[in-house]
């Protein structure tokens, strides 16, 4: 009898192990499939972080790359400004030369003989633009915007004395400069930058619609300028 009991549990012992193993074998799995999954996900998400910083890292090198293009085409108008400059100058003195020439064989000096002033006046305001003193800058293009009202320097004087009040922060009155040139010299070269200057002062006014509408303007308008390029990146960021 007790050989018999005995052999009867040795049997239900050796039918459950294996189930019990199949349990166990079970459990484990799902643990390593949670495991695998999770890792999977955690790598996922890493790689599409990655992927999204990335992308704004390149549209922001795009952005500074239109920015540093549209820089460039400013000082290359500020350095034929100052070629011009020179040559108004040299021009004026060979004029001087000849009508004192004249006058000393007997004849008489007719007309204004001093443009001087204007360049003078017209490179002072240069120089301090280009010193940083923007303030002083705006202050030396209005003076010279209201005492050279016919000069061949105008366009350039009002779109500098926009950049000046710009960076002085005084906004509406860049704005009115900006505008000034866009409206009157149109095809100047320096009217696409004039139109993104408008633009500017759009932005830092927060009117992000109209500065919108201004950037899609100087695209339609000046397509292949360098303005035109600033202003593609900037809609799209």
């Amino acid at each position: 009898m007790a050989d018999s009991r005995h052999w009867m549990a040795v049997l239900a012992l050796a039918v459950t192990l294996p189930a019990q193993a199949g349990l166990f074998d079970d459990a484990e799995a799902r643990k390593e499939i949670i495991r695998i999954r999770d890792g999977h996900n955690a790598r996922l998400e890493a790689l599409e972080a990655g992927s999204r910083a990335q992308l704004e890292l390149s549209n922001q090198i795009e952005i500074l790359k239109a920015e540093v293009s549209r820089l460039r085409g400013e000082v290359e108008l500020l350095s034929h400004d100052m070629e011009a400059v020179t040559k108004r100058q040299k021009d004026f003195y060979v004029d001087l030369d000849a009508r004192l020439r004249r006058l000393e064989g007997g004849g008489t000096l007719a007309g204004p003989i001093d443009p001087a002033a204007e360049s003078r006046d017209y490179e002072n305001a240069l120089n301090l633009l280009k010193a940083g003193k923007y303030a002083d800058a705006a202050s030396g293009f209005d003076a010279f915007v209201a005492a050279y009202p016919s000069s061949s320097f105008l366009p350039s004087a009002h779109f500098w004395a926009g950049s000046a009040a710009l960076q002085a922060k005084d906004i509406a009155r860049a704005s009115q400069h900006f505008n000034t040139v866009v409206n009157q010299w149109p095809d100047d070269p320096r009217a696409p930058d004039a139109l993104l200057g408008v633009a500017n002062c759009q932005r830092a006014l927060g009117e992000r619609r109209l500065e919108q509408k201004t950037l899609k303007t100087v695209m339609e308008r000046y397509p292949d300028s360098a303005a035109a390029k600033s202003a593609k990146q900037r809609l799209g960021s």
